[in-house]
């Protein structure tokens, strides 16, 4: 099968000071691959500092790798030229967690949505874009006599953060990365969006890469998660396996830091305190290291493979040494489709 995108040992490192340089790795080795023919959503979770809005910004083109390679269509994004690179900007689109920042308020919503079809050429004339514009707003669950012609300031946020996504859609993109679309919509707008995401990735061949620190609206969209902390990846495979029997000590934080409507059951029964410093970078070993009630010593030296637990869940980590080892590149394989 083609691969429609696919990153290859990608770490990306940032560095800051003229004379002594400090450099914090935000992303480490990650290696992952989709499928042109099999459109999927899959997760990347994390807490803040994790790596996502790195990966999401480097897949979009926006920053450049240092060390790995993103390859789209068969071709290096940082090679991409001419016309290649228009129908990757074309394809590759994004929608961001703040639905107020693409608006301009002195601009109706008809604007946001005409000027891509303008920019990329795909309408014949201003009813075929009309057109464009209204079966996209009507895909994500909008009126489009409701909604066209109105500012920014008369809409709720839902809204807008729909019409992020439909501004999107009109550009027929191949994937869309999903950076915390939800998290600044109220929480009964959240299933309406997550509908629409899977909505799209449904009826439009679209493959989502969905970015978050909520399992709970993890586990209701995808099908398969990454676990990011420090740039490193933790555990992979299926949502239910992951979320439902978690096994590397990090997510199991995740998962018991999820509010459950018990009020018998407590949040956070299993304490897990930092042993030092959590901002030292543990550049040679594992990330989770000064958290872990686990740690050993071989954990330092250097980073835990991926270790197989099942047909579709892997962890990195030492607990699990007994089991076959993965390389990076192989994550693609413990993630369903």
């Amino acid at each position: 099968m083609t691969a429609l995108l696919e990153m290859k040992n990608v770490s990306k490192v940032y560095s800051r000071g003229l004379l002594s340089k400090i450099s914090t790795t935000a992303l480490d080795n990650m290696s992952l691959t989709l499928k042109e023919e099999t459109p999927t959503i899959v997760t990347v979770a994390g807490e803040s500092g994790s790596g996502k809005t790195t990966l999401a910004m480097l897949l979009l083109g926006f920053i450049e790798a240092t060390a790995g390679q993103i390859i789209y269509k068969g071709t290096d994004i940082t090679k991409l030229r001419g016309e290649e690179r228009m129908t990757f900007r074309r394809e590759v689109q994004a929608v961001f967690q703040d639905p107020f920042s693409v608006f301009n308020p002195f601009y109706t919503v008809d604007h946001l949505l005409s000027v891509p079809i303008k920019k990329f050429k795909l309408a014949r004339n201003k009813q075929d874009a009309f057109e464009r514009m209204e079966e996209a707003l009507t895909a994500v669950g909008l009126q489009p006599n409701e909604i066209i012609g109105r500012y920014p300031h008369q809409l709720s946020g839902g809204q807008r953060q729909r019409i992020n996504v439909a501004r999107a859609l009109v550009l027929r993109p191949k994937l869309l990365i999903a950076d915390e679309p939800v998290s600044m919509v109220d929480a009964s707008l959240r299933a309406t969006i997550l509908e629409t995401l899977q909505n799209l990735q449904r009826s439009y061949g679209v493959s989502i890469i969905y970015i978050t620190h909520d399992l709970t609206t993890a586990y209701h969209i995808a099908e398969s998660i990454v676990v990011l902390y420090r740039g490193q990846v933790m555990e992979a495979g299926s949502v239910d396996d992951v979320i439902k029997k978690p096994q590397h000590p990090y997510t199991r934080l995740l998962i018991d830091s999820i509010p459950w409507p018990d009020i018998n059951r407590r949040w956070g029964e299993t304490e897990i305190e930092a042993k030092e410093s959590e901002l030292s970078d543990y550049s040679k070993g594992c990330r989770f290291l000064a958290r872990c009630p686990f740690a050993m010593e071989k954990c330092q030296p250097a980073p835990p493979p991926l270790f197989q637990l099942s047909q579709f869940q892997a962890a990195a980590c030492y607990l699990f040494d007994q089991h076959p080892k993965l390389a990076s590149e192989q994550l693609t394989e413990l993630l369903p489709v």
